[in-house]
């Protein structure tokens, strides 16, 4: 996303859940869905097969203790 899709994305959304955003907030927010939209475009670049299935669920694994 370009900086200005982002600005519009942002006010679009705080718009239709009726959330005021208050200007000391919007350069951190904006910062934020920036950095998620980079995110989704390194998940959305991973090529899929026609085979490839979504995971059931999710099991963390446990941290192991510490010596």
């Amino acid at each position: 996303m370009t900086p200005a899709e982002t600005e519009h994305y942002v006010d679009a959304a705080a718009a239709a859940l009726d959330l005021r955003l208050r200007g000391e907030h919007r350069p951190g927010v904006l910062r934020y869905f920036a950095l998620a939209a980079e995110f989704a475009a390194v998940v959305d670049a991973v090529p899929l097969t026609l085979h490839a299935e979504s995971a059931m669920s999710f099991r963390p694994v446990a941290e192991e203790p510490s010596p």
